[in-house]
């Protein structure tokens, strides 16, 4: 039974910490459960106010982890106090380092060229006896359909376990809900940046800030041009709209 949800403006966040989360992962990959992951925090939680389609796949998820302290707020205050935060860079290596220990293996997809390859490497030698099955970095245009079935083809002969998937949100989560019925590995992953942060491209925030709630911050001193105007219009609409609407919980999906 997947583990209940948090409603956070419509998005019901699921109500873990990482180590529920690892356990209900282990549990679809070893029954072959079907499911994806969405790691979601104010970003796309406030996306999904804009693209109803976004808030459907955020819903039928296997799990929607939260990603920041303001989703760990939000579940305290629907009165879960067990729920905390799980990132998707921790939670991609609590779940590799059970693949390598039970012999499930991982297929990476997205990120820049050549990026994956890194990743696989630098993976690797972090934790031995990893399987990577393949890897595959897309344009950043969309794909044909010719070339679509061909990424479709090459992941499900690779037989992975697990598909990472790097593309950024919400292309991610688009991409996960699209392909779930056509992929055999029994769990999709989207994380996002995880790719170039254990690739070693980015640096993550400092513990404190993560803690804090602060990483916005910090990643928007490091990449100003790219972030200032999803902060300035998502953060203060989520507190405006949380007050508004406090968070609840849903109960079990």
């Amino acid at each position: 039974m997947a583990p209940p949800r948090v409603d956070v403006l419509g998005v019901g966040i699921s109500a873990v910490n990482p180590a529920t989360a690892l356990a209900e992962i282990t549990r679809r990959v070893e029954t072959g459960e079907r499911g994806y992951v969405c790691v979601t925090g104010v970003h796309g939680v406030m996306e999904s106010q804009r693209d109803t389609a976004l808030r459907r796949i955020h819903n039928a998820s296997g799990l929607t982890v939260p990603d920041g302290m303001p989703m760990v707020w939000a579940g305290r205050r629907a009165g879960v106090p067990g729920m905390s935060r799980v990132p998707g860079p921790a939670l991609m290596l609590d779940v590799l380092a059970r693949a390598a220990e039970r012999g499930w293996s991982s297929y990476l997809y997205g990120a820049g060229t050549g990026v994956p390859e890194l990743l696989a490497e630098r993976l690797r030698a972090r934790l031995p006896g990893l399987r990577i099955a393949g890897t595959h970095s897309p344009p950043f245009r969309p794909l044909t359909p010719e070339e679509d079935a061909e990424a479709v083809r090459r992941i499900n002969d690779s037989g992975a376990d697990l598909v990472w998937v790097g593309l950024s949100t919400p292309k991610q989560e688009h991409w996960m809900a699209a392909h779930r019925p056509l992929l055999t590995a029994p769990v999709l992953l989207g994380v996002g940046a995880a790719f170039d942060l254990h690739a070693g491209l980015q640096r993550p925030a400092p513990v404190w800030m993560q803690r804090r709630g602060l990483e916005w911050s910090y990643r928007l001193a490091r990449e100003p041009r790219r972030l200032w105007r999803r902060y300035l219009r998502n953060n203060p609409a989520y507190l405006a709209r949380i007050a508004l609407r406090p968070p609840r919980m849903r109960g079990t999906d």
